[in-house]
C-alpha cells in the first residue's frame, strides 16, 4: 500500500458557512492521507499537490473524504528550492464520492471546490448539504456557499425542512368562525 501523508500548517476552518465562529478556535494542522500515488509539482509561486485513492483530510473542525484531491498551496522562500516554504492554501478540488463534515453540517457530492481567498465553496454533481442543527437538507444542481455572508446559492433547489404549522387554509370554518356579512 502506497501511503502519501502530508501535513500542511494551514487552517481549513470555515469551509461550510454558518453562524459566526468564536475568535478562540484552536487551529489544528491539516493532515491529508491517501492510499494511492501522490505528486507535488512546484512553480516559483505555488505548489500543486495531488492525492489519489481513499483520500482523507482532517483539520480544524473538518473531515473530508474523496477519491481524488488536488491542493494548490502558495509558495514562498527560496525559488530554487525543490519544495520551498508552503504558506497557505489557495484552492482545493475534491472529486469522486466527496463527503465533507464540519460541525453539525455534512455535504456530499461528486465535486467540491474550496476557494479560501474568495471565501467560497462550490459543490456540484448531485450536491446535498444537511444541517443537523437546523434539521434541514438542501439539494440542487449546484450549491455555492459564501462564508461570512450567511448566503447559499442553489441552482434548481430542493429544500427539506421541519414541518410548518398548520395554517388552516383547507379548513372549513365553523359558523362561529365564519366571516360576518355586512
Amino acid at each position: 500500500m502506497n501511503l502519501l501523508r502530508l501535513s500542511l500548517a494551514c487552517a481549513a476552518a470555515g469551509l461550510l458557512p454558518g453562524p459566526a465562529r468564536a475568535q478562540s478556535v484552536d487551529l489544528q494542522t491539516t493532515v491529508i492521507e491517501s492510499t494511492g500515488p501522490g505528486e507535488m509539482v512546484s512553480t516559483d509561486t505555488e505548489t500543486k499537490i495531488t492525492f489519489r485513492d481513499n483520500v482523507r483530510v482532517t483539520g480544524t473542525n473538518m473531515r473530508l473524504t474523496c477519491d481524488y484531491l488536488e491542493v494548490v498551496v502558495i509558495r514562498t522562500g527560496n525559488k530554487s528550492a525543490t519544495l520551498g516554504k508552503l504558506e497557505k492554501f489557495r484552492s482545493m478540488l475534491a472529486t469522486g464520492n466527496v463527503h465533507l463534515i464540519q460541525g453539525e453540517r455534512e455535504a456530499a457530492c461528486g465535486r467540491a471546490e474550496v476557494l479560501p481567498e474568495q471565501e467560497k465553496v462550490i459543490l456540484s454533481e448531485t450536491p446535498v448539504v444537511v444541517d443537523r442543527d437546523q434539521n434541514t437538507r438542501i439539494a440542487g444542481e449546484k450549491i455555492t456557499m459564501l462564508r461570512g455572508q450567511r448566503k447559499v446559492e442553489v441552482e434548481k433547489p430542493v429544500l427539506t425542512a421541519p414541518p410548518l404549522k398548520d395554517l388552516g387554509v383547507d379548513k372549513t370554518p365553523t359558523p362561529a368562525e365564519a366571516p360576518k356579512k355586512p
